[in-house]
């Protein structure tokens, strides 16, 4: 190599030396770009604080007034009776002691009545003709009651007989009405009979369908069983108005044999009445206490026929129609509207969370909005759930415990009218 070729070589040897440091600077400053981008990428962002979720027992539950229940019915002397008249129609509100039926027994109970008040006032005179002593115009006094007693006891003999004479006619007619009934129904079980026998020969020639034939079979079962209804129907009539009748057969005998009695005891009287001694005195003042007892019986027994609302409150069923005899039903449910509860039914495994005081949402599709309500009492029993969901699979043997919220004023009155109404709920821990 000649000295003139020396400076070109060094001069590319500084220059390819200068690239190549370049180049390195490059790639170093391009690797620590994308080191710086990664990390800014893969920082995570600060977590953002959220309320806190307010936690909540859901249960279903039911609609009723904070006090129970109340089943109106008749007296256990009086529990077989019909009722007269009904003075009270469903959503009435009714006070303390308001009548809101009349029994059937009304009647009867007031004749009784009426015969015991007689009795004291026969009673009370005998005592005042005792005390008084023998006179003239005693004697003339006590003759004037038998005469009393007397046409008493013709009158109160030719009401009963007219009693018995309209029951008599009462019970034809009802029967003559029925077996008209029957016969009309005979007639119509025979057209049923000849059309049954009529199209089981089409049907056995294959001239009709067996659904044709089934509802000709059904027609003669049914016109059999209107027949056979219609017969125990005139079976009842006759047995209650021989009943009827018997009774008020009863009701005269025992009008004469008292009559009889009392005329007979006046009669007594007006051969005693000459003669006063402390001991008659007695004898006839121990007989106004006793009448005066049967009085006050007979005043409880009539005021027993008058069905009596126990308490204030809305009348929210009615059981016995006028006409109809009391069942176990009763008459009448009642209960005060005006407070209204939800019994909430919260399992067994959530009523640890429960507490008096706590917050509750009731809501349902019978109604719009939410009501609110607050626990004042918790069961001390585990039964078995008695509102259900209806929804497909639903464990229908879950253990619950009934929980009681008090719903405000204003929401009571929102659902006055919707007792046992199936809610949801909704308590707040």
């Amino acid at each position: 190599m000649n000295l003139q070729t020396f400076p070109k070589s060094l001069n590319r040897y500084r220059s390819m030396f200068g690239l190549i440091v370049l180049g390195t600077a490059l790639s170093g400053a391009t690797a620590f770009y994308s080191i710086s981008q990664f990390e800014k990428t893969n920082q995570q962002p600060a977590p953002v604080p959220t309320a806190p979720v307010v936690k909540k027992v859901i249960a279903l539950g039911r609609l009723q007034p904070e006090k129970e229940v109340i089943r109106v019915s008749a007296p256990l002397t009086l529990e077989r009776d019909r009722v007269a008249e009904l003075l009270v129609k469903r959503g009435d509100r009714v006070q303390s002691g308001q009548a809101i039926a009349v029994l059937d027994s009304r009647v009867r109970l007031q004749s009784a009545l009426l015969e015991a008040q007689q009795q004291l006032k026969v009673a009370q005179a005998k005592l005042a003709q005792v005390k008084a002593g023998a006179k003239t115009g005693e004697i003339s006094a006590q003759s004037a009651t038998i005469r009393r007693l007397e046409a008493q006891l013709q009158n109160d003999k030719v009401a009963q007989q007219s009693t018995i004479s309209r029951l008599e006619a009462q019970l034809e007619g009802d029967k003559q009405a029925q077996q008209a009934t029957i016969k009309k129904l005979e007639a119509e079980l025979n057209n049923a009979t000849a059309e049954y026998q009529r199209y089981q020969t089409l049907y056995k020639q294959g001239a009709i369908s067996a659904s044709l034939f089934d509802s000709k079979r059904l027609n003669l079962e049914t016109s059999s069983q209107q027949l056979n209804e219609a017969k125990v129907t005139l079976a009842r009539i006759e047995r209650t108005g021989q009943q009827q009748l018997n009774e008020a057969k009863v009701s005269l005998a025992r009008i004469e044999s008292t009559g009889k009695e009392q005329i007979n005891e006046a009669k007594a009287t007006l051969n005693r009445i000459a003669e006063v001694r402390p001991v008659d005195v007695q004898a006839s003042q121990a007989e106004v206490d006793t009448a005066a007892a049967a009085v006050k019986q007979a005043e409880t027994d009539l005021n027993q026929a008058y069905i009596r609302a126990p308490m204030a409150g809305r009348i929210l069923e009615i059981y016995t129609r006028p006409g109809e005899s009391i069942t176990s039903e009763g008459i009448a449910d009642l209960a005060q509207t005006d407070d209204m509860e939800v019994v909430a039914e919260v399992y067994q495994t959530d009523i640890s969370k429960i507490r008096v005081g706590q917050q509750a949402v009731i809501t349902s599709e019978s109604f719009s909005g939410e009501l609110q309500g607050t626990v004042n009492l918790i069961g001390l029993q585990v039964s078995q759930q008695k509102v259900f969901s209806t929804q497909p699979g639903e464990n229908l043997d879950r253990r619950v415990i009934e929980v009681r919220i008090r719903l405000r004023p204003e929401d009571s009155q929102k659902v006055a009218g919707l007792t046992n109404l199936q809610v949801n709920t909704a308590i707040k821990l």
